[in-house]
């Protein structure tokens, strides 16, 4: 029984040890920032974007790329997966503006130039600046929000408080405490997370046109969540399933096109 009892205890002590570590690097673990610097648009292959520096509400400095919209043509807002930076995402964001369609890319903070550090009150106050930098050239009907991966949990809090004219989700959530909860199944993540965006509170908030873009066979945020938050949006709404489609290749699979019709469309 000694024995036994020893084992058990040891046993509390590695899992009340392993918990303290969750929590401890909790936040590392949500934004893996790469070790990426400023780098200017021209440089990264996009000289038709302009770069900008954003004053937050709590004093950070966050950086975005502005690629102008052609007259008449509507602007995506677009807010990064959580180990995403502006200049690795240059292709797509050729893609996107194309056919003039403008751009107002996110480097959150903490990531590639921007001060700070990233936490989920942080993330949203810089969506917050940029929103009103959009705004501040565009009608907000002009305005596409676009979250790709955790970029959507902050895509929906921006389109659940602001007029917008539409919303793309890519790979989304109900909230990272789900996404959490499935890797880490004897984990009290509602205790312990502290950024946990709750897209499946703020979406019965969202009015707007959605659409949903998943792939089926996506690693990260397996299709299940993306579907159970469609379920819980407000029509107007279409989800886009990407047969074999991963989680950061659906370019390949379409998802600019679809994207681009789904902005091109009649509103509603």
């Amino acid at each position: 029984m000694t024995i036994v009892k020893w084992l058990l205890i040891a046993a509390v002590v590695a899992y009340l040890g392993g918990l303290g570590v969750l929590f401890v690097k909790q936040r590392d673990m949500l934004f893996p920032i790469p070790p990426v610097g400023r780098t200017a648009p021209a440089a990264a292959g996009l000289p038709e974007a302009e770069e900008h520096v954003l004053t937050t509400a709590d004093g950070e400095k966050v950086i975005i790329w502005h690629v102008p919209a052609k007259p008449g043509r509507p602007v995506v807002l677009f807010f990064p997966g959580n180990g995403d930076f502006l200049a690795g995402r240059v292709a797509r964001f050729k893609g996107i503006t194309a056919d003039g369609t403008g751009l107002i890319a996110l480097s959150y903070r903490g990531y590639a130039g921007s001060s700070g550090a990233p936490s989920e009150r942080g993330l949203l106050l810089d969506a917050e600046a940029a929103y009103a930098f959009a705004t501040a050239r565009y009608s907000p009907e002009q305005v596409v929000a676009w979250g790709f991966s955790l970029g959507t949990g902050v895509a929906v809090a921006v389109a659940a408080e602001h007029p917008i004219g539409k919303l793309i989700l890519e790979a989304p959530y109900t909230s990272t405490a789900d996404i959490a909860g499935a890797m880490f199944r004897f984990v009290p993540i509602s205790l312990l997370m502290r950024d946990q965006f709750h897209s499946d509170r703020r979406i019965v908030n969202v009015t707007v046109p959605l659409l949903i873009m998943h792939g089926t066979d996506d690693p990260v945020i397996p299709i299940r969540f993306g579907e159970r938050l469609f379920g819980l949006a407000h029509e107007p709404k279409q989800f886009v399933r990407f047969p074999g489609g991963g989680h950061d290749n659906l370019d390949d699979f379409g998802a600019i096109g679809t994207a681009r019709h789904f902005i091109n469309g009649a509103r509603g």
